[in-house]
């Protein structure tokens, strides 16, 4: 039994405890700090920044890899920043593309705190972030640069869920993470609205920043002890599609050397012919007779207008320009032919757009009906219920709808494979969240916190035992893949994970019992190609 000294000890300790996490003390050991070890300057080809240092890890805000895109720069490829005298202070995140902040009201925003786009809204947004244990000390680690979803029209590098201080804690990496330019500001054909040839980018200015960024690493990211022959790019949703692109731009060749697409795959991009139209549509909504007199548009009035329309702001593919093929179409890119890729997809990925949480079996086989009949219906919705017995109506419908989406990810792994250069990897993420009492399954965006090994929010539940255990094997074979080019080595955490080719199709599940499988879930594979359903990828799983 403890001693009445002892016990008088221990009280005092947790009451001194409190009170220093009180005042924000327990943040690093005892003793003296300098300023220079508190806010520690980097050197960038631009000048020096400022950053801060939290138990170790050095962190830089809104740190300027372009100039502003306002005024006479607005829809022109990125111009680098103006140098500068001094210590730029970059400890706050800075401006993010202007957008609608997403609804509170929606059970999935408010998952995945969508709206917690930090850093106020403006044209001058070409900035990124940067986490790193060494400064300047030849420690040649690898790059992580994430680029962030939100389709083409919202999200920023500055949200929550892409923070990278714990990635970088859990393993000896930088981690990056980009603004750019979204919606009409970033994707808007001007040339086919009568805009002179000097607009001929407009349509891909949003993915040239991105480009822009990874030179940006390229040049400056061995002062942050980063190798810049090992960066690794990656994006999930709208993420993974921006990586789709770029990974095909020949301006990108040798800016990055390990790429991974999740819940994301794109193969194709937008026509000149379609996005014409929402040009024409954004003029008529703002009055303006000419092209080029939207450069003297304010851009919250843009914005307006732009979500007025509900026009399609995507990267447009155009001969001549940036962005001169579609990602995937008709073949894997060969610009990026010897760059090992990962290609993923969570198993209720379609259940980010559902609510009703409630549907009965019913009405669920009723909706299929209409696709594809009633005989059908029964047994593709029999199929499911064989394959899952114990989740909701909600959650079958979610991983049909699910299922006929993934034509997408299987074709890029087809293709990728079929190029025969670098290796391609799959994976479904099949670990369901907590958040929201589990509702949502294995929903769009799982993943995400997981490849930061940051298990905090309501999307995982908070930081419990599974989603502690998620991180750790998860992030190992994200750490490895980026360290080495393949997710086995040196990886002592994840099951042996094989890469896919047509006849095997291996495959990693990602869940508590965390296993590569041969053609997953081959059953219902089996039973969509029998009933041949419009969009489910036959041949290509």
């Amino acid at each position: 039994m403890a001693s009445k000294s002892a016990l008088t000890l221990d009280r005092r300790t947790l009451l001194t405890g409190a009170g220093l996490l009180g005042s924000g003390l327990l943040a690093g050991p005892a003793g003296a700090v300098t300023e220079a070890e508190l806010f520690p300057v980097a050197e960038t080809r631009y000048g020096k920044i400022k950053g801060v240092t939290w138990s170790g890890v050095h962190t830089f805000k809104g740190v300027p890899y372009g100039a502003s895109t306002g005024g006479k720069n607005r829809w022109m490829p990125p111009k680098a920043p103006a140098s500068w005298r001094g210590e730029k202070e970059c400890i706050e995140y800075g401006v993010i593309s202007p957008q609608v902040t997403t609804d509170r009201r929606s059970d999935y925003s408010t998952l995945i705190m969508w709206d917690r786009n930090v850093g106020g809204m403006g044209e001058d947004m070409l900035s990124l972030n940067v986490w790193t244990k060494g400064l300047k000390d030849g420690g040649k680690r690898p790059v992580l640069v994430s680029f962030h979803g939100g389709g083409y029209t919202t999200g920023s590098g500055n949200a929550p869920g892409f923070d990278g201080d714990p990635l970088v804690r859990f393993a000896d990496v930088v981690v990056v993470t980009v603004n750019h330019r979204l919606g009409a500001l970033g994707y808007i054909n001007l040339v086919d609205a009568g805009a002179s040839k000097a607009y001929a980018n407009s349509g891909s200015v949003g993915l040239m920043d991105l480009v822009a960024s990874l030179q940006w690493v390229r040049d400056n990211i061995e002062n942050f002890g980063g190798d810049p022959s090992r960066v690794f790019i990656f994006g999930q949703s709208g993420g993974g599609a921006k990586t789709s692109c770029v990974y095909s731009m020949p301006s990108a060749k040798g800016l990055f050397q390990r790429a991974a697409i999740q819940s994301g795959s794109a193969l194709r991009g937008q026509t000149r012919e379609n996005s014409a139209k929402t040009t024409a549509a954004l003029m008529k909504e703002l009055g303006v007779s000419k092209a080029e007199q939207l450069v003297q548009v304010p851009w919250m009035r843009l914005l307006a207008a732009q979500q007025s329309i509900r026009g399609s702001f995507s990267p447009v593919v155009s001969e001549g320009t940036a962005f001169a093929r579609d990602p995937f179409n008709p073949d894997a890119p060969p610009a990026s032919k010897d760059v090992p890729l990962i290609v993923s997809y969570a198993k209720d990925d379609a259940a980010l757009a559902m609510t009703d949480f409630d549907v009965d079996a019913a009405t669920v086989k009723a909706g299929v009906a209409k696709m594809f009949g009633a005989e059908r219906a029964e047994r593709i919705y029999s199929a499911y219920r064989a394959e899952y017995p114990n989740v909701s109506p909600f959650l079958i419908e979610a991983r049909i709808r699910t299922d006929l989406g993934s034509k997408s990810a299987h074709t890029q792994l087809a293709l990728k494979h079929a190029q025969g250069g670098a290796k391609v990897w799959h994976y479904i993420w099949e670990w369901e969240t907590k958040g929201m009492d589990g509702k949502f399954g294995a929903v769009h965006g799982s993943d995400v916190a997981m490849s930061f090994h940051n298990p905090r929010g309501s999307l995982e539940g908070g930081a419990g035992s599974e989603a502690r255990r998620m991180a750790d094997l998860f992030a190992s074979a994200w750490v490895s893949f980026a360290t080495s080019g393949d997710p086995n080595v040196n990886n002592k955490v994840t099951p042996d994970w094989p890469a896919w080719d047509p006849e095997k199709q291996t495959t990693m599940l990602f869940d508590i019992n965390c296993r590569a499988v041969q053609h997953p879930h081959r059953s219902l594979w089996e039973m969509w190609d029998e009933v041949e359903p419009p969009n489910a990828g036959a041949g290509a799983r």
